[in-house]
């Protein structure tokens, strides 16, 4: 995956691809910086969140194809096992629905920058117990 494939990819976006981009560039959903087109291992999300490790994948008619379907769901499950979430929408939900889109979105984000990746430090019994040999 190329970056000149990246950009071929950003310039023959699809109509829901562009309006979504509309929201999220620049900050403007709630200040979170998505790119589009961005590379994740040997994928390419249609737009991501590095902060909060988010992925959003917008599906048109040829996902409804069953060999595409099968291959949409590896390509979810490999990214999931990178510790990425992927959220999926159909291209009409967010050209009829953006606002619901969007609010799906800020609900996850808002799952997201509340998980800690660290198990709690206070829990009952005390603090966890440092590995052997440090401390």
């Amino acid at each position: 995956m190329t970056r000149d494939f990246r950009r071929e990819l950003r310039q023959r976006q699809t109509y829901a691809e562009a309006k979504l981009w509309m929201a999220l560039r620049s900050g403007r959903l709630d200040g979170l910086k998505f790119r589009r087109q961005y590379g994740i291992d040997r994928y390419i999300a249609d737009f991501a969140c590095e902060s909060l490790m988010l992925v959003i994948e917008l599906d048109g008619a040829v996902h409804d194809l069953d060999e595409n379907q099968l291959d949409d769901l590896e390509r979810q499950q490999h990214i999931e096992t990178l510790g990425w979430c992927v959220l999926r929408f159909r291209n009409e939900q967010v050209t009829d629905h953006l606002h619901k889109v969007l609010n799906a979105i800020r609900d996850q984000a808002r799952l997201a920058g509340a998980a800690t990746p660290h198990p709690p430090t206070d829990f009952v019994g005390g603090p966890l117990p440092l590995p052997l040999g440090e401390g």
